[in-house]
C-alpha cells in the first residue's frame, strides 16, 4: 500500500522520534499537504503550504504576471515594464516558466567561471535543475535542465530543492523520496545529492545535454544544502533517512536521523567524503558556517555554524567535526512552538518556524527570518537582529519590521546590504549599517508578485546577489526567473559607492 504524500513526506521525521519532526508533521498536514492516491505523481491538485498545485502554469500567474519574456525595463517612477513596483532595481530580463519548460521554481544559486567570466544561474524546479546563462543579463540563455533521479522524477518533494556551488562544481538536493523503496530498506531511491561539473558549460552558446558527474546516494533526500567555501565543507541539511553514522536505529526498515546535518569534505569537489554530523539532537533546517573573524576573540579562526532549527537558533563550534560544541540554543519568541492557536492563518500549525539567516560581513550580527510568525502571530514581516559580539551569549537586538504583510524567506548579505526574498513582496534590499541600533533601512525593492502582498506562500523564493556586478537573480515560484540590476548602496563608508559594479 502506498503512503499518502503527507504521510510519506513526514513519517520519517516522526519515526525518528524528533520533537521538531512531530511539530513539522502538524504544520504541513495543517497547511494543506494533500493526500494523494500515488506518491509518485505531482498531478491531481497537490498542495504546497496551504494552496493548490496542479502541475500547470497559470497565465497570468497568481501574482498577475503574464507568461511573456521581458528584457531591459528600467525602474522609473516606481514601476518597471508597467507591471512591477520597484525602487532602484531595474529589470534586465524576466524568463517565464513556460520558456524554461517547467511548472514551478524554488531556490537558486550561481556560478561565475573564473576562466571565461561566464555567469550561470542555477535554478531548482519540479522538473529538474535549470542552468541559465545570465552573463548578458538582458539576454539570458537556457543552457539545459538536469532531470531528477528517475526514481523520484514525479515526486512532489521536488517542490523543495536547494543548490550550492564549490569551485566549479554544483551540488543539488531535494526533498524528493521514493517512499516505497525506503519502506523496502533502500535509501538510494531518494534524490540524494546530485553533483554537476560546471566546466561543461564553458563555451556553450545554447542548450546542451547536461551531464551528471556523480551522486551522493547514501543520503535519501535533504531539505537544504550549505557550504563553507573557506574550509571546503558541505553540510547536507534536513536529511531524515540516511545510511550514515549520523543515523539512529529506531526500528524502521532503514536507519533514520533527526535531520541534523551530515557533513562532507570537498577536498576533491567531484568526490565528497563524509566526515561527520553537525547535530544529532535537532533538525537543521538551514545553516551558515563561517571561519569566524568577528569581535569575540575566543573563537577567531574557528568554524562557527549558526543553525536555523525550526524551534530555535543554535550556535555551534564545528572546528572539530568529531567533537562539535553547542555554544548556545537561542529562543526569540515567548510562545510555545506547538501552540496551535486558532488565531493563526494555519490552525494546527506551529506558532512560529525558525527558517533561515545570515551573518553580517564582520560577523558581529546575525539576521534571522521566521517563516510562520507573520501567519501565526499576526505580525508584519519581521527580521530578527542578533548581536553576536559574544558567541557564548548572543543578544537579540530587535524584531525589526517595516510593516509589510508578506512572509520573509531566504536572505543573504553583500557589501552591507541584506538581500531578502519575500514571498508576495518580491526582493527587498535593506541597508544593515544601523543593525546595532536594531534598524534596517530599505534601499531598494522589486516586486515579482505585483497583485498584492498577501500573507501567503506565493512569489519570491530565493535570491542570489553574489555575481558582484549589481546583478541579482530572483526566483518567483509561479512566475519564473527575474534577472535584476540593483542600484542600491549601503551608507556604510566601508562600502564605497560603485565598488561592486
Amino acid at each position: 500500500m502506498r503512503k499518502s504524500q503527507s504521510t510519506g513526506r513526514l513519517a520519517r521525521r516522526v519515526t525518528a522520534a524528533s520533537t521538531a519532526a512531530i511539530a513539522m508533521l502538524a504544520m504541513l498536514v495543517s497547511i494543506g499537504i494533500a493526500p494523494a492516491e500515488a506518491h509518485d505523481t505531482i498531478g491531481g491538485n497537490e498542495a504546497l503550504k496551504g494552496r493548490a498545485y496542479d502541475g500547470h502554469v497559470a497565465d497570468p500567474s497568481p501574482g498577475g504576471v503574464a507568461m511573456e519574456a521581458i528584457s531591459g525595463a528600467r525602474c522609473e517612477d516606481g514601476m518597471a515594464a508597467g507591471v512591477f513596483p520597484c525602487h532602484k532595481v531595474d529589470l534586465d530580463a524576466f524568463v517565464p516558466l513556460t520558456d524554461l519548460d517547467v511548472t514551478f521554481v524554488n531556490d537558486i544559486w550561481g556560478w561565475e567561471d573564473n576562466v571565461t567570466g561566464m555567469q550561470v544561474a542555477i535554478v531548482g524546479a519540479i522538473e529538474g535543475t535549470v542552468f541559465l546563462d545570465v552573463t548578458d543579463g538582458r539576454n539570458p540563455v537556457h543552457l539545459g535542465t538536469l532531470p531528477p533521479p528517475s526514481s523520484v522524477a514525479g515526486d512532489p518533494g521536488n517542490l523543495w530543492g536547494d543548490i550550492r556551488v564549490y569551485q566549479d562544481v554544483a551540488y543539488i538536493g531535494s526533498e524528493a523520496l521514493n517512499f516505497d523503496e525506503l519502506l523496502a530498506g533502500d535509501v538510494s531511491g531518494g534524490f540524494g545529492v546530485q553533483i554537476v561539473d560546471l566546466a561543461q558549460f564553458r563555451g556553450a552558446t545554447g542548450a546542451v545535454d547536461v551531464e551528471l558527474a556523480d551522486r551522493i546516494d547514501e543520503i535519501s533526500q535533504s531539505h537544504n544544502l550549505s557550504i563553507n567555501v573557506d574550509t571546503g565543507r558541505l553540510y547536507v541539511l534536513g536529511s531524515i533517512a540516511h545510511d550514515t553514522p549520523c543515523a539512529q536505529d529506531v526500528g524502521f526498515p532503514v536507519p533514520l536521523g533527526t535531520g541534523g546535518a551530515v557533513v562532507y569534505d570537498l577536498t576533491d569537489p567531484l568526490e565528497p567524503g563524509m566526515i561527520g554530523c553537525l547535530d544529532l539532537d535537532m533538525y537543521n533546517h538551514d545553516v551558515q558556517c563561517v571561519v569566524y573573524h568577528g569581535p569575540d576573540a575566543d573563537y577567531t579562526g574557528r568554524e562557527i555554524c549558526v543553525g536555523s532549527n525550526e524551534m530555535a537558533v543554535r550556535v555551534y563550534d564545528a572546528t572539530d567535526i568529531d567533537d562539535v560544541q553547542v555554544l548556545g540554543t537561542l529562543e526569540y519568541l515567548d510562545v510555545d512552538f506547538t501552540d496551535d492557536t486558532s488565531d493563526g492563518l494555519f490552525p494546527g500549525a506551529p506558532a512560529y518556524y525558525t527558517h533561515q539567516g545570515w551573518f553580517s560581513e564582520d560577523h558581529t550580527f546575525f539576521f534571522l527570518g521566521d517563516e510562520l510568525d507573520e501567519a501565526q502571530q499576526g505580525s508584519p514581516r519581521t527580521t530578527y537582529i542578533w548581536d553576536f559580539t559574544d558567541l557564548d551569549a548572543p543578544q537579540l537586538v530587535s524584531n525589526f519590521t517595516d510593516g509589510n504583510t508578506s512572509i520573509d524567506h531566504n536572505m543573504f548579505v553583500l557589501e552591507g546590504l541584506l538581500y531578502q526574498a519575500n514571498y508576495t513582496a518580491g526582493l527587498t534590499i535593506y541597508d544593515a549599517w544601523k543593525a546595532g541600533q536594531g534598524r534596517l533601512t530599505q534601499r531598494g525593492y522589486f516586486d515579482t508578485f505585483p497583485v498584492d502582498d498577501r500573507t501567503d506562500f506565493f512569489g519570491a523564493w530565493g535570491t542570489y546577489p553574489y555575481f558582484g556586478d549589481g546583478k541579482v537573480v530572483v526566483t518567483s515560484s509561479d512566475e519564473g526567473v527575474f534577472v535584476l540590476d540593483s542600484r542600491a548602496k549601503s551608507s556604510n563608508n566601508q562600502f564605497a559607492p560603485g565598488r561592486h559594479r
